[in-house]
Protein backbone atom coordinates (compact mmCIF):
# COMPACT_ATOMS: atom_id res chain seq x y z
CA UNK A 1 0.00 0.00 0.00
CA UNK A 2 2.89 2.33 0.30
CA UNK A 3 4.01 2.14 -3.38
CA UNK A 4 0.22 1.69 -3.96
CA UNK A 5 -0.54 5.44 -2.63
CA UNK A 6 2.86 7.04 -2.08
CA UNK A 7 5.76 8.33 -4.35
CA UNK A 8 8.14 5.20 -5.55
CA UNK A 9 11.31 6.14 -6.62
CA UNK A 10 14.27 4.34 -7.91
CA UNK A 11 16.68 4.48 -5.53
CA UNK A 12 13.66 3.63 -2.59
CA UNK A 13 13.22 0.27 -4.94
CA UNK A 14 16.91 -0.77 -4.70
CA UNK A 15 17.17 0.02 -0.74
CA UNK A 16 13.88 -2.65 -0.34
CA UNK A 17 15.25 -4.98 -2.98
CA UNK A 18 18.71 -5.05 -0.94
CA UNK A 19 16.72 -5.35 2.63
CA UNK A 20 14.87 -8.12 1.31
CA UNK A 21 17.40 -9.59 -0.16
CA UNK A 22 19.48 -9.76 3.08
CA UNK A 23 16.48 -11.11 4.96
CA UNK A 24 16.30 -13.94 2.92
CA UNK A 25 19.49 -14.74 3.06
CA UNK A 26 19.71 -14.84 7.24
CA UNK A 27 16.04 -17.06 6.96
CA UNK A 28 18.26 -19.74 4.84
CA UNK A 29 21.49 -19.34 7.30
CA UNK A 30 20.04 -18.51 10.55
CA UNK A 31 17.15 -20.81 10.60
CA UNK A 32 17.11 -23.13 7.85
CA UNK A 33 20.57 -24.88 7.46
CA UNK A 34 20.81 -25.36 11.10
CA UNK A 35 18.10 -26.93 11.63
CA UNK A 36 19.00 -29.14 8.45
CA UNK A 37 22.11 -30.36 10.05
CA UNK A 38 20.92 -31.22 13.39
CA UNK A 39 19.76 -34.48 11.84
CA UNK A 40 20.35 -34.71 8.24
CA UNK A 41 23.62 -36.46 6.26
CA UNK A 42 25.97 -33.64 4.35
CA UNK A 43 24.96 -35.23 1.07
CA UNK A 44 20.98 -34.93 1.58
CA UNK A 45 21.95 -31.83 2.29
CA UNK A 46 23.47 -30.74 -0.90
CA UNK A 47 21.16 -32.69 -3.10
CA UNK A 48 18.16 -31.34 -1.30
CA UNK A 49 19.38 -27.97 -1.50
CA UNK A 50 20.90 -28.43 -5.47
CA UNK A 51 17.42 -29.47 -6.45
CA UNK A 52 16.13 -26.34 -5.21
CA UNK A 53 17.80 -24.36 -6.72
CA UNK A 54 17.58 -26.24 -9.83
CA UNK A 55 13.91 -26.31 -9.67
CA UNK A 56 13.97 -22.54 -9.33
CA UNK A 57 16.04 -21.92 -12.65
CA UNK A 58 13.87 -23.94 -14.56
CA UNK A 59 10.76 -22.69 -13.75
CA UNK A 60 12.33 -19.05 -14.48
CA UNK A 61 13.76 -20.79 -17.67
CA UNK A 62 10.01 -21.40 -18.83
CA UNK A 63 8.91 -17.99 -17.40
CA UNK A 64 11.47 -16.23 -19.94
CA UNK A 65 10.16 -18.45 -22.49
CA UNK A 66 6.90 -17.87 -22.52
CA UNK A 67 7.26 -14.13 -22.24
CA UNK A 68 9.75 -14.30 -24.93
CA UNK A 69 6.94 -15.93 -27.26
CA UNK A 70 4.60 -13.39 -26.26
CA UNK A 71 3.50 -10.16 -27.77
CA UNK A 72 3.21 -6.69 -26.08
CA UNK A 73 3.04 -5.53 -22.52
CA UNK A 74 0.33 -7.58 -21.19
CA UNK A 75 2.21 -11.14 -21.33
CA UNK A 76 5.12 -9.59 -19.81
CA UNK A 77 2.23 -7.91 -16.99
CA UNK A 78 1.57 -11.59 -16.34
CA UNK A 79 5.13 -12.87 -16.51
CA UNK A 80 5.67 -10.95 -13.57
CA UNK A 81 1.87 -11.90 -11.76
CA UNK A 82 3.77 -15.49 -12.28
CA UNK A 83 6.89 -14.57 -10.71
CA UNK A 84 5.65 -13.02 -7.70
CA UNK A 85 3.11 -16.21 -7.09
CA UNK A 86 6.34 -18.73 -7.76
CA UNK A 87 7.82 -17.01 -4.89
CA UNK A 88 5.02 -16.42 -2.57
CA UNK A 89 4.44 -20.37 -3.39
CA UNK A 90 8.06 -20.80 -2.18
CA UNK A 91 7.26 -19.10 0.83
CA UNK A 92 4.41 -21.07 1.52
CA UNK A 93 6.45 -24.15 1.09
CA UNK A 94 8.69 -23.16 3.45
CA UNK A 95 6.03 -22.23 6.00
CA UNK A 96 4.45 -25.30 5.88
CA UNK A 97 7.77 -27.43 6.20
CA UNK A 98 8.72 -25.80 9.05
CA UNK A 99 5.36 -25.99 10.73
CA UNK A 100 5.58 -29.68 10.19
CA UNK A 101 9.20 -30.11 12.22
CA UNK A 102 7.94 -27.29 14.70
CA UNK A 103 5.43 -24.35 15.57
CA UNK A 104 8.49 -22.50 17.31
CA UNK A 105 10.32 -22.36 14.09
CA UNK A 106 7.03 -22.00 11.68
CA UNK A 107 6.47 -18.38 14.11
CA UNK A 108 9.89 -17.21 13.39
CA UNK A 109 10.04 -18.61 9.85
CA UNK A 110 6.89 -16.19 9.50
CA UNK A 111 8.33 -13.25 11.00
CA UNK A 112 11.08 -13.17 8.59
CA UNK A 113 8.86 -13.46 5.74
CA UNK A 114 6.67 -10.75 6.88
CA UNK A 115 9.49 -8.99 6.96
CA UNK A 116 10.79 -9.90 3.62
CA UNK A 117 7.54 -9.72 2.08
CA UNK A 118 7.34 -5.61 3.05
CA UNK A 119 10.20 -5.06 0.72
CA UNK A 120 8.94 -7.55 -2.08
CA UNK A 121 5.23 -6.31 -2.20
CA UNK A 122 6.64 -2.88 -2.30
CA UNK A 123 8.81 -3.43 -5.27
CA UNK A 124 6.27 -5.83 -6.88
CA UNK A 125 3.29 -3.01 -6.59
CA UNK A 126 6.22 -0.32 -7.61
CA UNK A 127 6.69 -2.54 -10.91
CA UNK A 128 3.00 -3.13 -11.68
CA UNK A 129 2.42 0.39 -11.46
CA UNK A 130 5.50 1.48 -14.16
CA UNK A 131 4.16 -0.96 -16.32
CA UNK A 132 0.73 0.85 -16.36
CA UNK A 133 -1.97 -1.48 -14.98
CA UNK A 134 -4.70 0.00 -13.60
CA UNK A 135 -4.91 0.75 -9.87
CA UNK A 136 -8.20 -1.27 -9.32
CA UNK A 137 -6.28 -4.03 -11.12
CA UNK A 138 -3.11 -4.19 -9.46
CA UNK A 139 -5.42 -4.23 -5.88
CA UNK A 140 -7.25 -7.32 -6.79
CA UNK A 141 -4.25 -8.99 -8.06
CA UNK A 142 -2.61 -8.23 -5.21
CA UNK A 143 -5.08 -9.87 -2.61
CA UNK A 144 -5.11 -12.77 -5.17
CA UNK A 145 -1.32 -13.37 -4.03
CA UNK A 146 -2.36 -14.89 -0.64
CA UNK A 147 -3.58 -18.10 -2.15
CA UNK A 148 -0.54 -19.17 -3.54
CA UNK A 149 1.22 -18.43 -0.28
CA UNK A 150 -1.64 -20.16 1.91
CA UNK A 151 -2.31 -23.02 -0.52
CA UNK A 152 1.20 -23.89 -0.66
CA UNK A 153 1.85 -23.69 3.37
CA UNK A 154 -1.26 -25.74 3.59
CA UNK A 155 -0.49 -28.45 1.18
CA UNK A 156 3.41 -28.86 2.59
CA UNK A 157 2.33 -29.05 6.02
CA UNK A 158 -0.45 -31.73 5.36
CA UNK A 159 2.14 -33.85 3.33
CA UNK A 160 4.89 -33.39 6.27
CA UNK A 161 3.12 -33.46 9.49
CA UNK A 162 2.96 -37.06 9.97
CA UNK A 163 6.36 -37.54 7.84
CA UNK A 164 10.11 -38.62 9.48
CA UNK A 165 12.62 -36.27 10.65
CA UNK A 166 14.24 -36.73 7.03
CA UNK A 167 11.92 -35.83 4.63
CA UNK A 168 10.98 -33.15 6.57
CA UNK A 169 14.52 -31.33 6.58
CA UNK A 170 14.90 -32.21 3.23
CA UNK A 171 12.15 -29.94 1.98
CA UNK A 172 13.60 -26.98 4.40
CA UNK A 173 16.71 -27.41 2.22
CA UNK A 174 14.81 -27.48 -0.81
CA UNK A 175 13.32 -24.33 0.05
CA UNK A 176 16.78 -22.94 1.25
CA UNK A 177 17.89 -23.71 -2.19
CA UNK A 178 14.94 -22.01 -3.89
CA UNK A 179 15.25 -18.69 -1.61
CA UNK A 180 19.08 -18.37 -2.24
CA UNK A 181 18.76 -18.30 -5.87
CA UNK A 182 15.77 -16.47 -6.02
CA UNK A 183 17.72 -13.80 -3.44
CA UNK A 184 21.37 -14.21 -5.14
CA UNK A 185 19.48 -13.93 -9.05
CA UNK A 186 16.13 -12.32 -8.82
CA UNK A 187 15.98 -9.62 -6.42
CA UNK A 188 19.52 -8.38 -6.42
CA UNK A 189 19.60 -8.40 -9.67
CA UNK A 190 16.63 -6.15 -10.58
CA UNK A 191 17.87 -4.20 -7.01
CA UNK A 192 20.58 -3.15 -9.91
CA UNK A 193 18.38 -2.19 -12.50
CA UNK A 194 16.59 -0.15 -10.54
CA UNK A 195 19.54 2.35 -9.57
CA UNK A 196 23.47 1.81 -9.14
CA UNK A 197 24.30 0.50 -6.14
CA UNK A 198 25.96 2.96 -3.54
CA UNK A 199 27.02 1.97 0.25
CA UNK A 200 23.42 2.24 1.35
CA UNK A 201 22.63 -0.22 -0.74
CA UNK A 202 24.99 -2.07 1.19
CA UNK A 203 24.03 -1.29 4.58
CA UNK A 204 20.19 -2.13 3.61
CA UNK A 205 21.13 -5.09 2.60
CA UNK A 206 23.25 -5.92 5.86
CA UNK A 207 20.23 -4.65 7.96
CA UNK A 208 17.95 -6.76 6.38
CA UNK A 209 20.72 -9.76 7.77
CA UNK A 210 20.85 -8.14 11.03
CA UNK A 211 17.28 -7.60 11.66
CA UNK A 212 15.74 -10.90 11.30
CA UNK A 213 18.81 -12.41 13.33
CA UNK A 214 17.41 -9.99 16.45
CA UNK A 215 13.72 -11.04 15.81
CA UNK A 216 14.76 -14.88 14.88
CA UNK A 217 16.65 -14.91 18.46
CA UNK A 218 13.73 -12.41 20.25
CA UNK A 219 11.15 -15.24 19.05
CA UNK A 220 12.82 -18.26 20.04
CA UNK A 221 13.74 -16.66 23.55
CA UNK A 222 10.31 -16.29 24.31
CA UNK A 223 9.09 -19.20 22.96
CA UNK A 224 12.00 -20.69 25.39
CA UNK A 225 10.41 -18.50 28.47
CA UNK A 226 6.91 -20.00 27.85
CA UNK A 227 8.10 -23.59 27.51
CA UNK A 228 9.86 -23.23 30.64
CA UNK A 229 6.93 -21.58 32.52
CA UNK A 230 5.00 -24.22 31.33
CA UNK A 231 7.33 -26.94 32.93
CA UNK A 232 7.26 -24.81 36.25
CA UNK A 233 4.05 -24.87 36.32
CA UNK A 234 3.92 -28.78 35.31
CA UNK A 235 6.03 -29.88 38.31
CA UNK A 236 4.60 -27.29 40.84
CA UNK A 237 1.30 -29.64 40.21
CA UNK A 238 3.10 -32.87 40.21
CA UNK A 239 4.94 -31.95 43.87
CA UNK A 240 1.65 -30.42 45.67
CA UNK A 241 -0.67 -34.35 44.11
CA UNK A 242 2.16 -35.91 45.79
Amino acid sequence: MIAEFGKTTDRLLNWALHAASGIVIAIVAVELMPEALKSLAGWWIAAAFGAGGVTYVLVEMGIEKLQSGGEGDGTGMWMIYVAVAVDLTSDGLMLGSGAAVSSSMAIVLAAGQVLADVPEGYASIANFRNKGLPRDRRILLSASFILFCVGAALLSYLLLRGADEGPKMAALCFVAGLLTVAAVEDMLEEAHEANSDNRRSVLAFVGGFVLFTLVSVGLETMAGQGQSGSGGQSTARGAHLQ
